[in-house]
């Protein structure tokens, strides 16, 4: 019933605002065309030239791709994201019930489907509701295998986290972090876990590496998951992201302005020349950095310029008033999130934090941002669920 709640709310939302509506210029309309591509045999191709292209991980095209046949299959491509997004919220549901029993289960789905930073994505022509989905699976999996480790417990954890990389490429820091928190939990039982370790990094490995291979064979430079660290790099370090009014955050005018490669240059180039002029300018700036790394952060807690950051949503086709709710909202729930981890078992709040301190490291090292925070945004339903049902709990407890 709970997850019928979180889809009217998408479906109404994409009815409303969304069905209908053209593109924007910004990832919606990369991820558009490539499916469409990949629907009619194209393999990959940048959208409007004949080069190689990896801006992306190619999860989220692949999906849209088996709906995008004919001319104008966007309202289908927004219903893949928003079939995505109710998904997610039976995800939370089942992560929350797994840590803290049925109600707050239910408390966590309840939250999911209504707080609008999951729902802001769903009907978006983009990435975040299929790497949310998969977040929230990785929870999944990695709590079943708290309550039981095993090698086939193991390797689901390692096949998530390879599906979640090939949706957000920063996700494969999963990757390293599963390996810690698994070994570190295992040595505080006095369990062997070591080789569960090495098959869940070795499954990991086989999902993604049919692309990487795919990428060796088709770029001029090295290409392992995307070609989109050289533009992330250029628009977080220059001027706007360091002085200007993009304090913290990424600067679509500094990748525009910087005139980096000549028209149908590979991709793969063009990203190694990016790269090159974002880390120089970096190192030449060393002293800003610690004013640069706090606006970061203070902008992934909407503390910082939030009125620039709902301007970027806007951008991306999140409606203002949606954007300021999700603003809201967050400072509302991030407390209760706070208050929920302490009620967690250790190793339990290692697992659930691991979506938050791949966010963190991603912050510091290129910019603060919703959609960049969009992989710890299950964490916070699923945190402040276990707060809210806790209280409940204590307060069913009490005699009048």
């Amino acid at each position: 019933m709970v997850v019928g709640v979180g889809a009217i709310v998408r479906i109404t939302r994409l009815l409303v605002s969304k069905w209908n509506e053209p593109l924007l210029l910004n990832d919606s309309l990369y991820y558009s065309i490539q499916a469409s591509q990949l629907a009619h045999g194209t393999w990959f191709h940048e959208p409007f030239s004949n080069q190689p292209g990896a801006e992306h991980g190619p999860l989220t095209s692949l999906l849209m791709a088996t709906v995008s046949w004919g001319n104008d299959p966007v309202n289908r491509q927004r219903l893949i994201t928003v079939a995505c997004g109710v998904a997610t919220v039976a995800m939370i549901g089942l992560v929350a019930r797994r840590l803290a029993g049925p109600h707050t289960g239910i408390v966590a789905a309840l939250i999911a489907a209504v707080y609008p930073n999951l729902w802001a994505s769903d009907g978006l022509v983009m990435s975040e509701s299929v790497s949310c989905l998969l977040v929230a699976a990785t929870l999944l999996t990695a709590v079943r295998w708290i309550e039981a480790p095993s090698v086939g417990r193991a390797a689901a954890i390692g096949a998530v986290v390879g599906l979640a990389t090939l949706a957000r490429s920063e996700l494969v820091l999963f990757a390293p972090l599963v390996a810690v928190v698994l070994l570190l939990i295992g040595r505080r039982r006095k369990l062997r876990v070591g080789r569960q370790v090495l098959v869940a990094l070795a499954v990991t490995a086989a999902v993604i590496g049919p692309w990487v291979g795919f990428n060796a064979t088709r770029f001029d430079k090295p290409v392992l998951l995307t070609t989109n660290d050289g533009p992330l790099l250029l628009g977080t370090n220059c001027g706007e992201a360091y002085y200007g009014p993009a304090l913290g955050g990424w600067s679509l005018y500094c990748v525009v302005n910087a005139h980096v490669g000549e028209n149908g240059v590979d991709a793969s180039v063009r990203s190694a020349q990016q790269r090159r002029q974002g880390l120089s300018y970096a190192r030449h700036h060393i002293g800003r950095w610690p004013v640069v790394v706090a606006a970061r952060l203070a902008r992934s807690f909407d503390v910082y310029e939030v009125g620039n950051l709902v301007h970027n949503d806007v951008g991306e086709e999140r409606e203002r008033a949606v954007s300021w709710a999700g603003v809201i909202t967050f400072w509302c729930l991030l407390p209760l999130a706070v208050a929920g981890g302490r009620r967690l078992p250790r190793a339990h709040l290692a697992v659930t934090l691991m979506p938050v301190m791949v966010v963190l490291f991603t912050t510091v090292v290129f910019y603060g941002g919703h959609r960049m925070r969009s992989s710890a945004e299950p964490v916070i339903a699923v945190l402040a669920a276990v707060s809210v049902a806790g209280v409940a709990r204590v307060r069913r407890s009490i005699p009048l």
